[in-house]
């Protein structure tokens, strides 16, 4: 079941065109890095029904699928179970998955982002046995689950349904310990549950690789050979038990840089765990707004506010040296051309129930516009 090398390729923040439409995928550059990760032996991409505004899996047919031998590569997608709202739909969306992604079957297929409320429509739409049934077929080789929810949960979902292969976690160095994500707690059930693990958000949206200045300048010391995300993604990789590592690799440099000390991997050392533990107080000191820019808030947002741009503009803005004029007022300001300012939002609440990362993002939307919708703008 597990592919040789632990380095997934995750699909869910491909290069892009225009950085403000998500469905403007540099198709050329894609092409390149799926053709440069599987000459230097990687195998396995990751995408999902609802990545790139509904158009990764299309892209996924036309960059890898059609321009590669199948058994060359292993690909995995998942049950958006948050859009199930009626008998037939999952029969309907997965139809439609294996004709937008040209496969007959799937390697690795997941129901998406089980937590309390999806986890409840998994069964009542019997999604578990579903997933049975198109394995039966020959349509799925592997069921797995991805979860972003307690280890209480985590547990209640493996003992009920033990047939369960994998499962998909989001861990990395600042999430292990936190007890609203509960990286370690999680990864601990599954291992007493003998699931093997894929990893997701190793580098935490990109936070992992965009470190203040002092952190960045402790691994550098170090080791000045390596990348702040190589330092992320080596952590998740030695842990027993993970079969998998996804990054979502946005840059060819990127793809270069992770597969440079992936493709002959070593986990970490005593000595760089210890200097792991020392950045996690650094960088904990200088994040506002813990925000993975998975974009699951987005949906359904009645003001079309941009809240992971906004999240990261103001943590940008909190972590520069400079507290005069920020430039960032400059891409605020951008953005509320099109999409509704951090002060239009009503507190309707729908997107803290989307957040993988149970943010309150109300609280922090409020926070932005205090920044943001001043007399500056």
């Amino acid at each position: 079941m597990m592919p040789a090398k632990k380095l997934g390729f995750g699909c869910m923040r491909l290069p892009l065109t225009d950085p403000e439409d998500f469905t403007k995928v540099d198709i050329a550059q894609v092409e390149r890095m799926v053709d440069t990760f599987l000459e230097r032996g990687f195998t396995y991409f990751d995408t999902a029904y609802m990545y790139h505004e509904f158009e990764s899996e299309k892209i996924m047919r036309r960059t890898l699928v059609e321009r590669h031998r199948r058994d060359s590569f292993t690909l995995a997608s998942k049950l958006p179970t948050m859009f199930l709202k009626a008998e037939g739909d999952q029969e309907r969306i997965f139809a439609e998955q294996l004709e937008k992604c040209g496969v007959g079957y799937f390697d690795y297929y997941l129901l998406h982002n089980l937590n309390v409320s999806n986890y409840r429509k998994v069964e009542q739409f019997d999604s578990f046995a579903f997933a049975a049934r198109m394995k039966a077929e020959g349509k799925i080789r592997h069921v797995g689950f991805s979860f972003h929810d307690s280890a209480e949960l985590l547990d209640e979902i493996l003992t009920a349904h033990p047939e369960t292969e994998f499962v998909q976690l989001q861990i990395n160095y600042m999430d292990w310990d936190d007890e609203s994500i509960q990286s370690r707690k999680c990864y601990e059930t599954a291992r007493r549950h003998g699931k093997p693990i894929v990893v997701m958000e190793p580098v935490k949206g990109g936070t992992l690789a965009r470190l203040p200045e002092e952190a960045e300048r402790l691994f550098r010391t170090h080791r000045p050979d390596l990348s702040p995300a190589s330092w992320a993604i080596r952590y998740a990789a030695g842990l027993e038990g993970v079969m998998m590592v996804l990054s979502g690799m946005s840059t060819m440099e990127q793809l270069e840089d992770n597969i440079s000390y992936m493709q002959d991997f070593k986990p970490l050392d005593a000595e760089e765990r210890a200097t792991v533990e020392t950045a996690v107080g650094i960088i904990n000191r200088s994040i506002a707004i813990p925000c993975t820019a998975c974009r699951y808030c987005v949906d359904g947002c009645p003001k079309k506010i941009a809240i992971p741009e906004y999240f990261a503009l103001y943590n940008n803005v909190t972590q520069s040296l400079n507290k005069g004029f920020a430039v960032q007022e400059v891409y605020y300001a951008n953005l509320t051309q099109t999409h509704g300012r951090a002060s239009e939002c009503i507190a309707c609440r729908k997107c803290e129930k989307s957040c993988p990362q149970h943010l309150p993002i109300v609280e922090h939307l409020r926070q932005v516009s205090a920044k943001f919708d001043g007399p500056a703008l």
